[in-house]
């Protein structure tokens, strides 16, 4: 009962707006803000992330303006875009969806750009597969901040995504665990014309689209940075 009553209330913070269709200009548009998003993540200087962390990052989701709102019940809703490492350079994007719901005496909005950063072999590709919980599926922590300090190295062992936030201009470590992510199929399948898994794409099978190669080259370009110690 809780669990649809936290749906439907999320549903109604939300305006229904974040579960309509898609056009390819507003799924381009997601690509661009991605890469707004980490250009400013990555332009905070010592607020940002941590070298150490970029050299070992095995695939980099980020979610622009995902929204969280409450009133008893709590919601959070954001859709973004997946790259991962491949052989050959970073992969097309993929696009994926975050959904979570909680319980308790709460009230508020706000919106919040995420990142999240794979730091072992598995990255996305498997978790995609079928829809995962962070936390429960995928062991998660706050990521640690600071291009110029000395990063936490505990992540190393304890947790296969670090994840980000980016509010009012401040960038920290959040928690999400119990936030559900999932590929969504949709918008993947519009924006690249046909019928695509995650792994597929994650993989680097299939070719970076014209629109999302700013996006890609930006992620490869701080990846590439890290490792030269830039």
């Amino acid at each position: 009962m809780k669990k649809l009553l936290a749906t439907v209330s999320l549903c109604l913070l939300l305006s229904c707006t974040a579960f309509a269709a898609s056009s390819r200009e507003e799924l381009q548009a997601r690509v661009d803000s991605a890469k707004d998003v980490l250009d400013a993540i990555m332009g905070a200087q010592d607020s940002s992330i941590p070298a150490n962390i970029l050299q070992h990052a095995t695939c980099v989701g980020v979610v622009p303006g995902l929204k969280k709102g409450a009133f008893v019940f709590g919601g959070q809703y954001g859709q973004g875009v997946v790259t991962c490492r491949t052989g050959h350079g970073w992969s097309a994007p993929v696009f994926i969806r975050m959904a979570g719901g909680s319980w308790g005496l709460q009230i508020g909005a706000q919106s919040t750009d995420l990142v999240l950063i794979a730091v072992n072999k598995q990255g996305f590709q498997d978790l995609l597969r079928n829809k995962f919980k962070i936390g429960a599926d995928a062991a998660a922590a706050a990521g640690p901040v600071g291009r110029n300090g000395q990063a936490a190295t505990d992540w190393k062992m304890n947790a296969e995504l670090l994840t980000y936030s980016r509010s009012k201009g401040l960038f920290a470590g959040i928690d999400l665990d119990g936030t559900v992510v999932s590929q969504n199929t949709d918008d993947t399948q519009l924006y690249f014309g046909r019928e695509l898994g995650a792994d597929q794409i994650l993989t680097g099978t299939v070719d970076v689209p014209v629109g999302a190669v700013p996006f890609v080259k930006d992620v490869a370009h701080h990846f590439v940075a890290a490792k030269r110690g830039e």
